[in-house]
């Protein structure tokens, strides 16, 4: 929650964001780290041999932190990898958070589940952070997004070292390149193609492959010359079904179309509203953060991202407000979808360039 609000324009009110995010930005880059020593022996552990015979030139220090995992670099038959390794204790630290049903229900209230199907969203949450701790889905999701992409030079998912990995350990090959801030820095052409790279692999892996990676933390991407990323941690990914993703295309067309009655339709197919209060504030809702496909090209601002954060917030308290028979059960699974576009426009916002999303679109769409 730290990490998100660090980044997520709208999560903390106006007055505070600056000391906040101030405050919380270590968390981008950087959770508390693991004792080496214990780090050594699960990898050890876990790969079945000495650390001086896995890896060359392994580095003690890691470069990143998360809160499952911190990042050790070394080599593999010469080449640079990134050692992804679980935080030893992780799991059982986890799984004791997930049983606490305290703990779940305020990280979902959070997100506005406490009106809907509350039972169904919690083992949602429960089911994506538990398989955040398994590295070998990850390595499998890597390879999925890989392979969904390899058509677009300008997307870049890094490849999987096969025989260094297992469930709590990833090692995948090297990235070099720009970090979040310094891309914000850049001039604006590069960010433009950055926003352009960004915005077509979000949502081809949503729209085409049937997958989101619902963590969007600025942290998850290396940028690179000519408008070329590289996308990072695969851990929290949810799937989309093809009733629900054929509904997210009709939506999609007809934003880029300006077609309110088919949009219309198409959200009441995805969300499974009803006519009346409830509805009309998802419909309102929804539209403002289709705006930069309806009013592409367009330029995500903080202020926008802000906005949908409300909008979202002005939907739940309506919500909590109705009768029962006036709430529509909102599937579970659409749960994490908030998460995504909160914090990929306040990615977008940061990157602050107008761009065609609906051209990005019909790249794949058409």
């Amino acid at each position: 929650m730290g990490q998100m609000a660090s980044y997520v324009d709208g999560v903390v009110p106006e007055q505070h964001r600056a000391a906040y995010e101030t405050a919380m930005a270590k968390l981008r880059a950087a959770a508390p780290t693991s004792n080496i020593a214990e780090v050594r022996a699960l990898v050890e552990e876990e790969l079945g041999a000495p650390l001086s015979d896995l890896f060359d030139d392994w580095e003690d220090v890691p470069i990143a932190s998360a809160s499952i995992g911190q990042v050790h670099r070394a080599r593999v038959r010469g080449e640079e990898v990134a050692i992804k390794v679980q935080h030893p204790g992780i799991t059982r630290a986890i799984e004791s958070d997930l049983q606490n049903a305290g703990i779940v229900e305020q990280m979902a209230g959070v997100m506005g589940a406490r009106r809907f199907d509350s039972k169904g969203m919690l083992e949602v949450v429960r089911k994506r952070f538990r398989e955040e701790l398994d590295y070998n889905l990850e390595a499998e999701r890597l390879r999925f997004f890989a392979d969904l992409h390899a058509d677009d030079a300008f997307a870049h998912v890094p490849k999987v070292i096969d025989d260094r990995s297992t469930k709590r350990v990833l090692t995948t090959e090297f990235v070099r390149g720009l970090g979040f801030d310094e891309a914000c820095a850049a001039d604006e052409d590069a960010r433009h193609e950055w926003a352009r790279t960004l915005w077509r692999f979000v949502f081809r892996s949503n729209l085409i492959g049937g997958l989101f990676n619902a963590d969007p933390h600025p942290g998850n991407y290396i940028f690179h010359e000519g408008g070329r990323v590289s996308f990072l941690d695969f851990g929290c990914v949810q799937p989309i079904d093809a009733p629900h993703r054929a509904d997210a295309k009709k939506m999609h067309l007809a934003a880029m179309k300006q077609d309110v009655a088919a949009f219309h339709e198409a959200a009441r197919g995805l969300l499974g509203t009803k006519p009346g209060r409830l509805e009309d504030a998802m419909f309102k809702y929804v539209r403002l953060t289709f705006s930069p496909l309806w009013e592409s090209p367009f330029l995500i601002t903080r202020g926008f991202a802000a906005d949908c954060v409300e909008g979202f917030k002005e939907m739940s308290t309506l919500a909590r407000k109705l009768k029962d028979h006036e709430v529509t059960p909102v599937d579970p699974n659409l749960f994490f979808i908030n998460r995504l576009q909160f914090g990929f426009y306040s990615v977008l916002a940061r990157l602050d360039t107008r761009v065609d999303y609906a051209a990005e679109e019909l790249t794949f769409l058409a």
